[in-house]
């Protein structure tokens, strides 16, 4: 028997709410990571006050909260495509203005705001592809879950790998991982803009980038036998 914390199980109905988003983290953090979220682990008020003073306008709550939960929790913000500290907050033109919070580890991409719904508590939020900004999450508390998964995902250890999955082994990746509830988003990379779908099973975790033949897909185990379950369920050609 499998045991082990379960992303598929804890999403299970979806993130419907800001506070929905906030428990997850905290599990996710407790479960995944072995460090529960501390105080130490947010950004400070005057930080955030102090970029809202540069910026000129309040941040939205759920982006805000996020932050003060845990922006400064590099394992779960900094690994691959960081978040930006308060500091770093800037606007970009396009779009009559985006607020900026996420950028790709190469600076190929960036995640944000449109400032036309910068005064809704949970806004929706767009990435930067190669057509120009387009739709990446409908609510920034979703934005914060992907962010906190797809981050831990890539941490540098021997619990993460990677291979372009065919499709002769997606009855296996159906079989024996669920389908995690989050909306379908956009692999900004793609050049058809095929979307990111996340897969659990008790201490694995999965993400599929497109649905064309030979997808990439990372997987993260919680141990390093969990994921040596992964490469065995998915004998695919594996980087690591």
């Amino acid at each position: 028997m499998l045991n082990g914390p379960d992303v598929s199980a804890v999403l299970r109905g979806g993130v419907q709410t800001r506070h929905d988003a906030w428990h997850f983290v905290r599990w996710f953090a407790d479960a995944w990571t072995g460090s529960p979220v501390l105080p130490r682990d947010g950004c400070a008020e005057e930080e955030l006050a102090a970029a809202e003073a540069d910026l000129g306008f309040e941040l939205p709550t759920a982006l805000r909260e996020g932050y003060r939960l845990f922006g400064r929790r590099d394992d779960l913000t900094q690994r691959q495509d960081p978040l930006l500290r308060p500091t770093g907050l800037y606007v970009d033109d396009a779009l009559d203005g985006v607020l900026v919070f996420r950028r790709e580890n190469q600076d190929c991409a960036c995640w944000g705001i449109p400032l036309a719904h910068i005064e809704h508590d949970d806004p929706p939020v767009v990435v930067e592809s190669h057509q120009g900004w387009i739709p990446f999450l409908d609510r920034m508390s979703l934005a914060w879950v992907e962010l906190a998964l797809s981050e831990s995902l890539f941490a540098s250890d021997s619990h993460y790998d990677a291979c372009e999955l065919p499709d002769a082994l997606l009855p296996g990746l159906h079989a024996r991982y669920a389908r995690v509830d989050l909306p379908d988003h956009p692999m900004w990379a793609s050049e058809d803009d095929s979307p990111i779908r996340w897969y659990a099973a008790p201490g694995r975790l999965v993400r599929r980038d497109g649905l064309q033949d030979q997808s990439w897909i990372h997987a993260r185990g919680r141990t390093v036998a969990d994921l040596e379950t992964i490469r065995g369920d998915l004998p695919g050609p594996w980087i690591c």
